[in-house]
């Protein structure tokens, strides 16, 4: 029996994916760069007829950067996190917008969730603690979500603490 069949045998206690959230969806910035091109193209062309013809390259930079900065925020938006507890392991696998991976397991058992908070934002930052090292984890999320998530994340190393208590269907 392999090290791959062994984990399918464990059941999974708590399993999420965290991405960052956009807010403006692919047909919200074709219409933004749409609305905002024309609008920098008339204002430029009005400095153009007045004689002030400088001004309206200018007015395609702005156009340019606002795409730029844009297209960089959707490819950021690639990057995600993986957070799995099973009764022997904690694993966190955290993948870059550029597609590398980094992985940590931990022993849930020696696993500790920590919080900052701030009284009047909430929870700022998740830290996953075993042996003196910390782990950051669900940046992504915003303060309410973190502490679902933490709530539900601290639920899952308790059960995998007390031990498996669940019947595996087959």
């Amino acid at each position: 029996m392999s090290s791959d069949n062994v984990d399918e045998l464990e059941p999974t206690i708590f399993s999420a994916v965290i991405t960052p959230h956009r807010s403006l969806g692919r047909t919200g910035f074709v219409l933004l760069m749409a609305a905002f091109g024309g609008i920098s193209f008339i204002a430029g062309m009005l400095f153009l007829i007045d004689g002030a013809w400088p001004v309206f390259g200018f007015f395609g930079l702005d156009v340019a950067l606002l795409y730029w900065a844009f297209r960089l925020n959707y490819r950021h938006a690639d990057a995600y996190e993986e957070v799995k507890v099973t009764p022997s392991a904690l694993t966190v696998r955290k993948v870059s917008h550029r597609g590398q991976q980094r992985e940590w397991v931990l022993n849930p058992l020696w696993v500790r969730l920590d919080k900052v908070s701030h009284e009047e934002f909430g929870i700022e930052r998740l830290l996953l603690v075993s042996r003196g090292k910390h782990l950051v984890i669900a940046n992504f999320l915003s303060p309410g979500e973190k502490a679902s998530f933490a709530q539900e994340l601290g639920a899952a190393l308790n059960e995998a603490k007390r031990g498996v208590t669940r019947t595996v269907l087959e």
